[in-house]
């Protein structure tokens, strides 16, 4: 496990990983490598103040900080930037148990908000894979203040998991 988030993010297409780069890894080894920089993170993280910090087999953790173009008309932080967060740590919890040459997609996620996550506040986001499948997978995930500990989103998630052609 590695704590040194990715370097470099992703500015254009031809600065991403390709389909050869994630098919000819394990999805844990593709998340280790993201993780430290030997492949570009994705342009998501920057645009929304997340990375990812660790993988481990059916677990990954993020961090983010929602920053002020996170806000909504009431001066909260959007519901979608917590919807982000933990849809990415919990697909990519699903991740970290496919083999070379397997892809997967989100089929469906739901976010329960419990409290409001101050603007600018440091978050932890987990995701934990709860059941991987041959053709579906579950996982769920919590945001939790990187200072407080305290719980301000829960998450669960359905993946649908393919094999490449």
């Amino acid at each position: 496990m590695t704590d040194t988030p990715a370097p470099f993010t992703a500015t254009s297409l031809d600065q991403m990983p390709d389909m050869d780069a994630l098919l000819s890894r394990s999805g844990l080894d593709f998340m280790r490598d993201m993780i430290a920089g030997r492949l570009t993170a994705p342009p998501i993280g920057a645009t929304l103040g997340f990375t990812a910090l660790s993988a481990d087999p059916g677990r990954v953790v993020f961090e983010g900080t929602p920053g002020f173009g996170a806000l909504n008309p009431m001066r909260g932080v959007h519901g979608g930037w917590y919807g982000a967060i933990l849809d990415s740590c919990m697909a990519c919890a699903v991740m970290t148990l496919l083999d070379k040459g397997q892809v997967y997609t989100t089929l469906e996620y739901k976010v329960n908000i419990t409290r409001a996550l101050p603007l600018g506040m440091a978050a932890l986001a987990t995701g934990t894979t709860q059941h991987g499948g041959r053709r579906t997978a579950t996982a769920v995930g919590e945001l939790r203040g990187k200072e407080d500990g305290k719980l301000y989103a829960t998450g669960s998630t359905t993946c649908l998991i393919m094999e490449a052609v």
